[in-house]
């Protein structure tokens, strides 16, 4: 096998994970948001899953593709919603590469999931303070973090699972 041909193996992998992201993101788009910018978060299911199968590179990679995914299925690609995405994807994939791999033998993808929720959520309310809402964030914030504690832990329970009982995903670890 040459040098080359692996290259191109990564690549693909990259993609059939972004690809699954732009499923989900789509899936997503179909239920109601009580808040423009807030988002159930499925489309991270394929960033906490990627965390030990994916480079440094490769996984920016894939949380780039997500934001430019989700922008162009929801029509937000440039505008204020599309800035939210980028900011919380950017914040949450940072908080989950930090933790998984700063307490690999200690967390598990629940963990990863609500620390990732949280930095996103963070991010999005400072967003909306800045440039929304200003002081009057402290309204939908209680809510917001609930609702995405809520979510992360679902995520996480899921991802949980699915490595324990995915073939395919067991391959990809070795």
């Amino acid at each position: 096998m040459t040098l080359h041909s692996e290259r191109d193996k990564r690549v693909e992998f990259v993609a059939l994970l972004a690809a699954f992201a732009l499923f989900l993101s789509t899936v997503e788009y179909m239920i109601p948001k009580p808040i423009p910018f807030m988002r159930i978060g499925l489309a991270n299911l394929p960033l906490i899953i990627a965390l030990p199968l994916l480079s440094k590179k490769e996984y920016w990679l894939l949380a780039l593709l997500k934001v430019l995914g989700q922008g162009l299925v929801t029509g937000t690609l440039f505008s204020y919603i599309g800035l939210f995405s980028l900011v919380g994807t950017v914040a949450s994939a940072l908080v989950m590469r930090v933790l998984f791999f700063s307490f690999k033998n200690s967390i598990t993808f629940l963990g990863v999931s609500i620390g990732g929720a949280m930095a996103s959520n963070i991010a999005q309310l400072e967003l909306a303070r800045l440039f929304l809402f200003g002081s009057s964030v402290k309204f939908i914030a209680p809510p917001f973090l609930v609702a995405g504690l809520i979510t992360s832990v679902v995520l996480g329970l899921f991802a949980n699972k699915f490595k324990e009982r995915s073939l395919w995903y067991k391959e990809k670890l070795l």
